[in-house]
């Protein structure tokens, strides 16, 4: 065998080798990412600062959406759920921005990793809503490729969509930007109106003012009729649909009630109940 025709050999040798080695890493790979849990899209943590680990909780048990209070003092952004429970560590940064900011790095661009869906982070503005969020937005411009971003008519997917409740005038300022990392959480009274979903993403409202049904018995036709209907003309303007104040104690009510509101397609159930959230999602395997 002359050296030409060696090297050749040894080259198709080498290659063969490396494909066998190759293609047990790649199924590896693509097994670890078929039984990797997917995410919760639906599962949202109300006031989920007040968990022992601020979002980590969340996160750990899957949650496609997460709630954050603030008050703005002096330029900082506290989180608590009230004034006397305010403490100059508790940040929007500590608690939620720097840690989602490393874990999108860690995981390449993504929340969760394998998973380019952004998780959403609502922000309940708790004090005087324009100023909080103007100063807000100079705090979401230091996190490059964090957010979700609006410009100029176009609306650019990020990891993570902030979507402001709380204090209704913070809908002033944002209107009027050109550019922003943030969205509007609408309420019933603004489903039909001409703010488009790229301002007006997500309608949330308070299920007791809209509803009588808290999970015993039947619920009535009407309401839900009523349920669907919300539902339906949300989503036909690309919106998503939440409402607060559900029953939330571990029961039979509570998995009808949610049980309902699977059946009528609201995209993000409310709770202060992670675990039990995570395994009523998990038995019906809805996502």
């Amino acid at each position: 065998m002359d050296l030409t025709t060696r090297r050749r050999a040894l080259t198709t040798l080498g290659a063969a080798l490396a494909g066998t080695v190759a293609l047990p890493a790649a199924r590896a790979l693509a097994g670890e990412h078929k039984h990797r849990p997917r995410p919760l899209w639906r599962a949202h943590a109300h006031n989920d600062y007040e968990h022992p680990r601020p979002l980590l909780d969340a996160l750990d048990h899957r949650f496609g959406s997460l709630e954050a209070d603030i008050y703005l003092v002096g330029d900082q952004l506290l989180v608590a759920h009230d004034p006397e429970d305010l403490d100059p560590a508790r940040t929007l940064e500590s608690l939620y921005l720097d840690p989602l900011a490393a874990r999108v790095r860690a995981n390449h661009g993504s929340v969760y990793r394998g998973y380019r869906k952004p998780i959403q982070l609502l922000i309940d503005i708790k004090t005087e809503g324009s100023s909080t969020y103007l100063e807000l937005d100079r705090h979401l411009r230091r996190y490059k490729h964090l957010f979700t971003t609006y410009a100029h008519g176009r609306v650019f997917p990020g990891p993570v969509t902030a979507v402001i409740s709380g204090d209704r005038a913070a809908r002033v300022p944002m209107e009027a930007q050109t550019v922003r990392r943030a969205f509007y959480d609408g309420r019933l009274a603004d489903l039909g109106s001409s703010a488009p979903a790229s301002f007006v993403p997500l309608i949330s409202d308070n299920w007791t003012l809209n509803f009588t049904w808290l999970g015993v018995g039947v619920f009535p036709d009407a309401e839900r009729e009523k349920l669907h209907g919300i539902v339906r003309s949300a989503h036909s303007r690309g919106q998503k649909v939440r409402f607060w104040a559900t029953p939330d104690v571990a029961g039979p009510a509570r998995d009808a009630l949610w049980g309902e509101l699977l059946a009528a397609d609201v995209d993000f159930l409310n709770t202060d109940d992670l675990a039990g959230l995570e395994a009523f999602l998990d038995a019906r395997r809805a996502v």
